[in-house]
């Protein structure tokens, strides 16, 4: 933020960084909701005296503070700034997985913004996306993936701007939570050597500059941990690499691969203005569901029902424990409710499941009504009941109070019916998933657990397929051998067939020749060698039959190799289905709680808006 106002924010010497990050520290420790106005009030009139040893107007004057104030109040009030205050909140979590927990991509396009806000944008993301780390267990799996495109500017190897640190920090931890990087740069140099000693795969095209070159070559020097490489080889590589040529260097592999891009189709028209990205994003983004709270609801009902309001506080028997919200930011009169607030347990041993939920819900009072207090139709609200009123404004206007609401045995009716009500109603439902044995957790929701069965699906997936391999891999080996030894066979038989063709060859050369020389007699000799030449054809003729079962045999043996490898991609395949939480149909166990499991801490009359 203070990136936005063009002041150096270094963590130690700035005192505006110091200062605002106090300010942060203590509305989280007051548990305060903070926003940019708040904010501004505070630095004008900071909460504490001190900071560190010193005095707070000797750390930071009074008319600094006000200069500072000013320029964060200019930067909330210009137009451009508007739009930093409304949209999609920047939750990592809901732009990763939809409502119904499967995954989705979310792209984000700065190039309308200005360098700082860039900055700003980029650094906020990064940081965003390390708190979400942060919260996920470790997997082996891949959970997500991080794609910059071209990342000049926020990863250099000289300056510090604030992209920098939680980039850094995501190339040294993402891996360990389940989240690839991917960066994207036409010049190496623009990279810290910190990220590309952090990389562990590289995809290296064609380089422009000596530079870039001699980057690399350092990179790819360090990345071998001193084994063999060859400075001079690797240098003629990248010198030859031609277009859609690249060089594969992988941390896991001995040595670097050259590869070519598959030719691909493209449509793409370049890079989107805003207006297009406005085109396609419509109808597609979240909107908040319409309608009043809960409690909105029940005031309203109640409202309906009172009389005319008055100023005068009505009079209740002190039995009654009366309790007042705050008022609202538009006023309004104070309306009776009745509210009823109760913890809840739930427990299943099986399961290790114990979970105790505390509830409140808040009823309008029907005075002409059977039951006055219908807990049925009741709202369920979040309210802290240690944090309500116990007074009410002094400029107050009230409604009139039903008669029922009066006496003290009906609230203690009341309390009966509603912990009746809650033995009735409160259920505690959880997800199962049979094939990994895995629930879901007390107040986990159907999204939350699919999420979280994509994850341990992941890894129990990565641990069958490296079963199935390991399974595989003797058949495989052996069938691979089989094969091996039939190609030998097919050379054997080829190479001996060619033997007999020449032999046949020469005897019949022979042969020919000796009738071209004009003998008037067949010599014994001479029937000797054409009897050979017809033994050499017959043999000739039964190696090229060998030959031809060698390379069926061959073919058999090769097809049997290739329907294994058929067979384990099959396996793998129906294993991902089978392990696939978007197909996965998950079972509803229900919890109900015991008689004695609820626990009803009070019903008592509400004064709400």
């Amino acid at each position: 933020m203070l990136g936005l106002l063009g002041i150096d924010a270094d963590p130690i010497k700035s005192r505006e960084h110091i200062l605002l990050s106090n300010l942060l520290e203590e509305a989280w420790k007051r548990g305060d909701t903070l926003d940019l106005g708040s904010l501004i009030q505070m630095i004008q009139t900071p909460p504490f005296d001190r900071i560190g040893v010193m005095d707070i107007d000797s750390f930071f004057p009074p008319k600094d503070r006000f200069e500072l104030a000013m320029s964060l109040n200019n930067l909330l009030a210009s137009p451009g700034f508007e739009s930093w205050m409304t949209g999609t909140p920047l939750d990592i979590d809901s732009m990763l997985y939809d409502p119904s927990g499967k995954p989705r991509v979310a792209i984000f396009s700065i190039a309308h913004l200005s360098e700082a806000e860039r900055m700003f944008f980029v650094s906020l993301l990064l940081t965003e996306t390390l708190s979400w780390i942060r919260s996920k267990p470790g997997t082996t799996s891949l959970r997500a993936l991080l794609y910059i495109d071209e990342i000049f500017g926020y990863m250099p190897p000289v300056a510090n701007p604030p992209s920098k640190q939680p980039l850094l920090t995501l190339l040294k931890q993402a891996r360990a939570f389940g989240l690839g990087v991917v960066l994207a740069t036409q010049n190496p140099v623009d990279l810290d050597y910190k990220g590309l000693s952090n990389t562990g795969t590289w995809f290296i095209g064609r380089l422009q500059t000596e530079r870039d070159k001699m980057r690399v070559l350092e990179g790819l020097e360090g990345a071998s941990g001193g084994g063999e490489f060859d400075k001079g080889a690797m240098e003629r590589v990248l010198a030859g690499l031609g277009k859609r040529v690249f060089l594969l260097h992988n941390v896991h592999e001995r040595e670097p691969v050259i590869f070519h891009t598959r030719w691909a189709m493209s449509y793409l028209r370049g890079p989107l203005t805003r207006s297009q990205i406005k085109t396609l994003m419509e109808g597609k983004r979240d909107v908040a569901p319409a309608g009043g709270t809960p409690m909105a609801a029940a005031v309203e009902r109640s409202a309906k029902k009172a009389s005319t309001a008055g100023r005068q506080r009505p009079v209740i028997p002190p039995e009654i424990q009366e309790f007042y919200l705050p008022p609202g930011p538009d006023g309004g009169s104070y309306i009776p409710l009745v509210i009823g607030a109760a913890s809840v347990h739930f427990q299943d041993r099986k399961k290790t499941v114990s979970e105790t939920r505390d509830v409140a819900f808040i009823a309008s009072i029907d005075d002409g009504a059977v039951t006055a207090v219908d807990w049925a139709n009741a709202e369920r609200v979040d309210i802290d009941i240690d944090r309500l009123r116990r007074e009410p404004p002094d400029d107050a206007e009230f409604h009139d109070v039903p008669s029922a609401a009066l006496k003290a045995d009906n609230f203690d009716d009341w309390e009966k019916e509603f912990d009746d009500f809650l033995y009735r109603q409160e259920r505690l439902e959880l997800f199962e998933h049979s094939l990994l044995g895995l629930s879901s957790e007390p107040g986990e929701s159907e999204r939350d657990f699919r999420i979280r069965l994509r994850d341990a699906g992941r890894q129990e997936r990565d641990r069958q397929v490296e079963a199935l391999r390991e399974k595989y891999a003797n058949k495989l080996k052996r069938a691979a051998e089989r094969v091996r030894k039939a190609e030998q066979k097919v050379e054997r038989e080829e190479e001996q067939a060619e033997s007999a063709k020449m032999n046949t060859y020469v005897n019949i050369g022979t042969t020919v020749l000796s009738a071209l020389l004009g003998r008037k007699t067949i010599s014994r000799s001479s029937v000797g060698r054409a009897s050979t030449t017809m033994r050499g054809m017959s043999r000739s003729s039964k190696e090229k039959q060998d030959v031809e079962r060698a390379e069926e045999d061959l073919e058999m043996r090769t097809e049997e190799l290739a329907e294994l490898g058929r067979e384990l991609e099959q396996d793998i395949a129906e294993l991902e289905e089978s392990l696939d939480p978007d197909f996965a149909e998950l079972e509803t166990k229900v919890l109900k709680p015991r008689r004695t499991d609820v626990d009803v801490k009070l019903v008592a009359l509400l004064w709400g808006q």
